[in-house]
């Protein structure tokens, strides 16, 4: 069975509608399927309904921004109670947190010589499908691209948007121990994000596994899309020493990007998978 537990729709920073992401998915053979959008659960709804009509089963995901160490840390929760008031709580404040981030990073590229570019990557999501969330990133660079700033999404990050870039704001995000604990209160299994995306030192990046671990996190995220392989081994390593699941996912956010659904490198044979847990717990998939 085909697994992806790790994509974004147009209710974050992805280009394809909850529906037409799990249409997309199972076209391409995937059965078991968590929309993991970033700080909300606003597409959960239409995903799960397009789930039914083509046999899915649709687990109950999010992607929530945090702070460890001064770096924005994403922790991934699946099959969470949708309905747990702290969990709705909190991302009604990372709700509002979002929109004074996407503008305080037009204001700050405004500063920089490039006015309109809230109002441009606004414009950017409502041609995709406006959810009512503040634009992302993404929606940032594709502006950016459009109005001849940059040549390309790859330039937009790497000059104005990337981690430690102008546009990396990041003040408005709880603490990860924080984050942990309130998934785990909504009855969600936890999983630490692409834990290799972070530009930290090996040991750097173990500290933060034992953090996570101590937080009561559940697994790492040894597979994300086409990740080199070296890097699903030294996560490997990581999940074995401390005796971690695994989850894995293709981060898909558009179709021709540099993932796609359902499609990663293969998960090592001795690791266990996260997913198990699902398929006993028939709970995880209720919309809640």
């Amino acid at each position: 069975m085909t697994v992806d537990l790790h994509c974004h729709s147009t209710a974050s920073d992805g280009v394809l509608a909850p529906a037409a992401l799990v249409e997309r998915a199972h076209a391409r053979g995937v059965r078991l399927l968590a929309l993991t959008d970033h700080d909300t659960l606003d597409g959960l709804d239409e995903a799960r309904a397009a789930a039914e009509r083509l046999g899915i089963r649709l687990v109950n995901g999010i992607e929530l921004s945090c702070l460890w160490g001064g770096a924005t840390i994403h922790v991934l929760g699946y099959g969470f109670s949708a309905d747990a008031p702290a969990l709705r709580a909190a991302i009604a404040e990372l709700h509002q947190g979002r929109w004074r981030r996407a503008e305080l990073i037009g204001q700050r590229l405004e500063a920089k010589g490039m006015p309109g570019a809230f109002e441009g990557a606004r414009a950017v999501q409502q041609a995709l499908g406006d959810s009512g969330n503040a634009p992302a990133r993404p929606h940032f660079a594709e502006y950016l691209v459009r109005a001849g700033y940059v040549k390309d999404r790859a330039e937009a990050f790497s000059k104005w948007l990337g981690a430690g870039k102008l546009g990396d704001v990041k003040q408005h995000w709880p603490a990860l121990e924080a984050t942990v604990g309130l998934l785990r209160e909504a009855g969600a299994w936890v999983s630490l994000a692409h834990p290799w995306q972070y530009d930290f030192t090996r040991s750097k990046r173990r500290r933060l596994v034992a953090e996570f671990v101590q937080a009561g996190g559940h697994a790492l995220e040894v597979v994300n899309g086409m990740q080199p392989a070296e890097q699903v081994g030294g996560l490997s390593i990581l999940v074995r020493e401390f005796g971690l699941m695994a989850s894995v996912g293709s981060d898909f956010h558009a179709p021709a990007d540099w993932s796609e659904l359902g499609m990663y490198r293969p998960l090592p044979d001795d690791l266990s998978p996260l997913w198990r847990h699902f398929e006993r717990e028939p709970r995880l998939h209720a919309a809640g």
